[in-house]
């Protein structure tokens, strides 16, 4: 059971064809983000010959926010909750930069199923009061492919 307020942030039917931040959350000042789950997924590969895998990267410590993206509003998962004091961007086709960033998980994702990462709650990753993550797309697909992204995350303080 989480202790703060639950969120989700998510994008559907967008076309990726480049590297990129596939999500950017920005902690607000007052409060830590804790990342429990991502969920990635496509439509269009949908036959052998277009199986291809593709790296997903979550990485924190970027301090310039990336651009070309949409600004995604967060859903409470409760009723009645208060809205998200965090910032979420989506599809930033330039990458978040700058600062002292590091590579926290790094994993190969194979297009022909979704990509799952639900860690067990000693290894989530918890984002610091105004520090921001990014959930990036770190290869080039080879053809154009349209894409889904559910990100679920809790905000405590604040």
């Amino acid at each position: 059971m989480s202790l703060g307020m639950m969120y989700t942030a998510q994008f559907s039917g967008v076309a990726v064809s480049a590297q990129q931040d596939l999500f950017e959350v920005v902690a607000p000042s007052d409060a830590v983000v804790i990342l429990h789950q991502l969920v990635v997924s496509q439509t269009t590969e949908t036959g052998d010959a277009q199986e291809e895998g593709l790296l997903i990267q979550l990485k924190r410590g970027a301090t310039t926010s990336g651009s070309s993206g949409a600004s995604v509003t967060p859903v409470p998962l409760q009723a009645g909750f208060t809205a998200a004091g965090s910032t979420v961007e989506a599809n930033n086709t330039t990458k978040a930069s700058s600062g002292t960033i590091v590579t926290l998980h790094s994993e190969a994702w194979n297009v022909r199923a979704p990509f799952v990462w639900l860690p067990p709650p000693e290894a989530r990753i918890v984002v610091s009061p105004s520090a921001r993550l990014t959930v990036e797309l770190g290869t080039t697909p080879n053809d154009s492919i349209t894409m889904a992204g559910t990100l679920v995350f809790e905000e405590l303080g604040g």
